[in-house]
């Protein structure tokens, strides 16, 4: 995104150097929805990243995938498109110095990057909410399945609400879900902005390129340091330099901290020890991870109704055979249609448990439970208080840095996920789902009490994929980039603009938000006004 909106200037010149592969047009893993379980986790697509053993998970190590390919993570994702709940930029804004990052100043940069299609067809006047005419056009899910039907009766049977629009007024309820898919194809960022301008004279985009350092001019104890390059490796063992006027980080709440860290930015006590000569001493770089947690509940279904004769070899040729030559069917989704957004308990100001519905029994890893049709919901809580950090442990950019996220470590996040547990039980074991429900298949119903609960959360939890935080934005002494302009504290020149930047991950998927902080990062780094503030009413609780 940044890439294009730079280079609209033509006396801009923009290099993207991107350490993965290209996205290229013929690779059906990448650009058809329902093959998303084959990149992530594979090498040629993924970073592959693992924690460290987890101390309340019984030490498992937890699989992370990054994209490693042109258009980052929103090459692999799972295409799910969530804005985040309005009083998240508000916490934002409650911290020394953000007060820029309110809804007010965000919402113009959510509507400017979308073109949502569901509000555009719908006969509506104007949406104060949503975008009509940004690059990333936005569908929302046909839920078309009679399980989606069981299922947002069901929500409605255990007291919950439906709502129009999630990324509209109102966020808390269940409903149909935006995604970033088009016309049945995946629709990336590389996709959305940096293809159509590819061809621009002053774009170069450099694919299978690690930036191995970021190239800073002055020392420690000097006032005024700036970054003036970058080197890189295009295999191991080679390495190039190329100079720039700015050099912007994108790597993500992993990669970003990483480089700053090698090029010797981060906490200087720990640098030392590797043998790195300290530029900045910023101590929050690779500190204040956050992340989502997820389980999936599944069920047996007693009718032929899920999408399982869909894993079905004998299905696949002619599945493929309706995506490739005419975009439809089976293929043409993610599967991940609809979902919603619920408080966990009366106490809570606005939601802390998001849920996906899937009209299949299956795992990320394209594992299943081999007892033929099946639903689930993925779940988990939004605004757990356990936090982590990326520490390098070694100055070889090649060498991952030790991942550590702490999960169920605290009160709050244990005490969340019991009700985040009970709530999905208590909505799929609704009269709705009678014809359907068959039984349930994960946990199991031997899984009563608070403890089995944590126990199986232990045990089976995986990552959302939603890493962040790790470079926040703010001017405490934790801060790691300035709000105003991008810049990281101390350093002229240099930027991180990735979802590293957020100060406290938001309650939904987080591609929606990165992609916004881009767009508004992108003026600041220009040097451009700010889209004004939009003041909007938004649905708060205490307007029931």
């Amino acid at each position: 995104m940044l890439a294009n909106r730079l280079s609209a200037d033509p006396s801009h010149k923009v290099l993207v150097l991107e350490a993965g592969r290209p996205d290229y047009i013929w690779d059906i893993f990448i650009h058809m929805p329902a093959s998303l379980t084959f990149p992530i986790g594979n090498k040629s697509y993924d970073w592959c990243f693992e924690s460290e053993p987890e101390p309340f998970m019984n030490n498992r190590r937890i699989f992370h995938g990054r994209g490693k390919v042109l258009g980052g993570s929103s090459s692999i994702n799972g295409m799910i498109f969530q804005r985040g709940n309005p009083l998240d930029f508000e916490r934002w804004a409650s911290d020394k110095g953000m007060g820029s990052w309110n809804y007010d100043h965000c919402l113009p940069y959510f509507k400017r990057m979308e073109n949502c299609l569901a509000i555009n067809s719908s006969g509506m006047p104007e949406n104060v909410f949503r975008g009509a005419e940004g690059p990333l056009i936005l569908e929302r899910g046909p839920c078309e399945n009679p399980l989606f039907d069981a299922f947002f009766d069901a929500v409605q049977e255990a007291g919950y609400p439906l709502t129009d629009d999630v990324n509209g007024y109102k966020q808390e309820g269940f409903a149909r879900f935006d995604r970033n898919i088009h016309r049945g194809r995946r629709l990336s960022a590389a996709r959305a902005y940096l293809h159509p301008v590819k061809n621009r004279p002053n774009l170069t985009i450099q694919c299978r390129t690690l930036t191995t350092k970021i190239i800073i001019e002055g020392k420690k104890s000097e006032v005024h340091k700036r970054a003036v390059g970058v080197e890189f490796s295009r295999s191991p063992g080679s390495y190039e330099k190329v100079y720039a006027g700015s050099i912007i980080c994108c790597g993500g709440a992993i990669n970003s901290p990483q480089l700053l860290q090698i090029s010797g930015i981060g906490n200087a006590d720990e640098l030392k020890k590797l043998g790195i000569e300290i530029i900045q001493d910023l101590p929050g770089v690779g500190e204040n991870m956050q992340d989502h947690l997820e389980v999936y509940i599944q069920y047996s279904c007693k009718k032929p109704v899920s999408v399982a004769p869909a894993l079905k070899w004998w299905n696949k040729p002619w599945i493929g055979y309706q995506w490739l030559f005419h975009r439809k069917g089976m293929a043409a989704t993610n599967h991940f249609e609809a979902g919603g957004f619920i408080r966990s308990n009366d106490m809570e100001k606005y939601p802390n448990i998001m849920f996906h519905f899937l009209p299949l029994a299956i795992r990320y890893d394209g594992s299943s439970p081999g007892t033929g049709h099946g639903y689930q919901v993925h779940v988990g809580p939004m605004y757990s208080d356990a936090q982590g950090s990326v520490k390098i442990q070694s100055i070889d950019p090649r060498v991952y840095p030790k991942l550590q996220f702490n999960y169920l470590s605290t009160d709050q996040d244990r005490r969340e996920w019991t009700e985040a547990v009970y709530c999905a039980r208590n909505i799929l074991n609704q009269p709705a789902f009678n014809e359907f429900n068959a039984g349930e298949l994960s946990p199991g119903m031997e899984v009563k009490r608070d403890e089995d609960v944590l126990d199986w959360v232990a045990k089976d939890g995986e990552t959302a994929y939603h890493p962040s935080c790790t470079c926040k934005m703010g001017i405490d002494n934790l801060s790691v980039v300035d709000p105003e302009s991008m810049k990281v504290h101390g350093v002229e020149n240099l930027h991180v603009v990735d979802a590293s930047v957020m100060p406290y991950i938001t309650n939904g998927n987080i591609y929606a938000p990165v992609m916004m902080i881009a767009e508004k990062a992108a003026d600041l780094i220009l040097g451009k006004t700010p889209l004004p503030k939009e003041n909007v009413e938004y649905y708060r609780k205490a307007l029931e």
